[in-house]
């Protein structure tokens, strides 16, 4: 007879396995399994139950891990994600500050420090992958990064920017605020 938990060899002459799993012979008669075997094979049974059913907790236990540092990281992520824009702005509000403060400004040396400003901010934007969205009259209208506020009858064909009232911003190829034109509705008549 084979061993526990192994198949019966087919091969072997006048052995068959029942449904209930008990040898048969040739006659069809089923023989008897002696008892010391039969416990052997439940305890077999019962410690491969054990096995998986450890197993099962540890990976449950991984799969509740894994997802606990994805809620974690995704918590970081909100709290921190501004820190390096805001890193960045921080150098602009101190110009902005240091030239409220000056009161003795030329209209000249204002005017340049607002310019070296405004580089410092379009700097930040550039690091943050910020980026302006700002259409030129008789570009095509783009809804996905475009608001029309209104159509007017123009020069440039349908569906042309005609005025741009406000310009747009995305951050990472998303639109942050789409840019605000009036679009050609063609030809006026």
């Amino acid at each position: 007879m084979s061993a526990p938990n192994q198949p019966l060899d087919p091969n072997e002459e006048n052995q068959s396995v029942d449904a209930s799993g008990q040898p048969e012979d040739s006659t069809g008669q089923q023989q008897p399994v002696p008892e010391e075997d039969l416990a052997a094979m439940l305890e077999q049974a019962q410690a491969q139950v054990a096995q998986y059913y450890d197993e099962l907790l540890r990976a449950k236990a991984e799969v509740e891990n894994v997802r606990r540092r994805a809620q974690e990281d995704v918590a970081k992520a909100r709290k921190f994600g501004t820190e390096s824009f805001a890193e960045s702005l921080v150098p602009v509000r101190d110009s902005l500050e240091a030239a409220l403060s000056a009161t003795d400004q030329t209209p000249e040396s204002w005017k340049e420090g607002v310019e070296v400003t405004l580089r410092q901010l379009t700097a930040a934007f550039e690091r943050n992958l910020l980026k302006e969205v700002s259409p030129e009259p008789g570009e095509k209208f783009d809804p996905n990064v475009h608001q029309a506020i209104s159509t007017v009858p123009s020069e440039f064909s349908e569906g042309c920017v005609v005025q741009r009232l406000q310009k747009g911003y995305t951050i990472a190829d998303r639109v942050l605020r789409p840019a605000l034109v009036t679009v050609s509705s063609g030809q006026a008549a």
